[in-house]
């Protein structure tokens, strides 16, 4: 099969193998490497009904060594044991997550884009309530899969501005509920507004809080961010997945010199931004172009093109994925 790498969409694309693990008995099974795109599931499954499913989402490069870098790995390992804990799930230990997601990789070496294509091999580890509940009940079985499947930029336009729209009648997560937290059903409720602002020319929703109307929270798909002088401002807010392309960002934010500050950030204080943007492991960073408030009208604008510190601190992370640059956090592992 010739894949066109410079091509790519971020979307499905059938891969060879995908690597699965079934907790049963109060214990982790070994893992197994499975060709089929498919899984037996039962009707009854708590992921069906109740909604016990979390996932995560990350990346490997290949450099121009030829070498296999994954990104930050033991982060989403972590973060998907935070999300499992939430909602009463077995979580796969740290190491059984790394190991199944290397497997995954290795055995779908063909795959991972060539260097300086663009692309990317994106990673889905998949954990999904698979035992029979009647009744709003934790399940007894856990599935933990995961697949991969090379993807180009998530926006079509790349690292170029973007609009999007300010969204008011609707809610991505509560305060207290599971925002922080990486589970289909945040995603579910953002579709609304995604189809919403979509229709009307927008790349993207943007969140207020929920309880107050008043502040930024984050961006349908990604966490947001703005850039005040020598300042790397994002929102503190329980509602908000914790971005680990984010806790990368304020930290080389950090080792350019810049101040961080994570803190609420009202909907007024977006025309004190020089920059803004959207982070994620999906699209790195995605610069805002324009912002529109439908409720007043108005229209926050910050260039056609992406700005100096956005454009430094996404060829920053990208040269360190790809092994361009050295690596002084320790977020490269090697895939042998």
């Amino acid at each position: 099969m010739e894949i066109d790498w410079k091509n790519l969409p971020f979307g499905y694309m059938k891969t060879d193998y995908n690597v699965r693990c079934y907790y049963r008995d109060g214990k982790w099974g070994e893992l197994e490497v499975s060709s089929s795109e498919h899984i037996m599931l039962h009707m009854a499954a708590t992921s069906l009904h109740y909604g016990q499913e979390a996932f995560e989402g990350l990346k490997a490069f290949r450099g121009k060594d030829g070498q296999i870098r994954l990104f930050r790995c033991v982060d989403n390992a972590r973060r998907m044991r935070t999300s499992a804990a939430y909602i009463q799930m077995a979580a796969p230990p740290v190491d059984l997550f790394i190991e199944a997601v290397e497997k995954a990789i290795l055995y779908n070496e063909r795959f991972v884009p060539p260097y300086e294509s663009g692309a990317s091999l994106y990673i889905r580890p998949l954990l999904i309530g698979s035992g029979a509940e009647v009744g709003v009940k934790p399940s007894k079985e856990y599935l933990f899969l995961v697949f991969v499947t090379p993807v180009g930029p998530y926006f079509k336009t790349g690292f170029k501005p973007m609009d999007v729209m300010i969204i008011r009648d609707s809610d991505r997560a509560a305060p207290l509920g599971t925002g922080h937290i990486k589970v289909g059903g945040n995603y579910a409720a953002s579709l609304p507004a995604t189809v919403q602002v979509q229709q009307l020319g927008y790349a993207t929703s943007l969140y207020l809080d929920a309880k107050e109307k008043m502040y930024i929270d984050e961006c349908g798909p990604a966490n947001f961010f703005g850039i005040k002088e020598d300042s790397y401002v994002t929102p503190q807010s329980r509602s908000i997945l914790p971005s680990i392309t984010n806790s990368s960002l304020m930290t080389l934010a950090l080792d350019m010199g810049m101040t961080l500050e994570c803190r609420q950030i009202t909907v007024e204080e977006l025309e004190t931004f020089d920059e803004v943007g959207e982070c994620g492991t999906a699209a790195v960073i995605t610069p805002i172009g324009k912002i529109f408030d439908p409720q007043t009208n108005r229209i926050y604008t910050y260039g056609d093109d992406a700005g100096p510190v956005s454009t430094k601190l996404y060829e920053r992370l990208r040269a360190i994925q790809y092994g361009d640059v050295p690596d002084p956090h320790r977020w490269i592992s090697i895939v042998e």
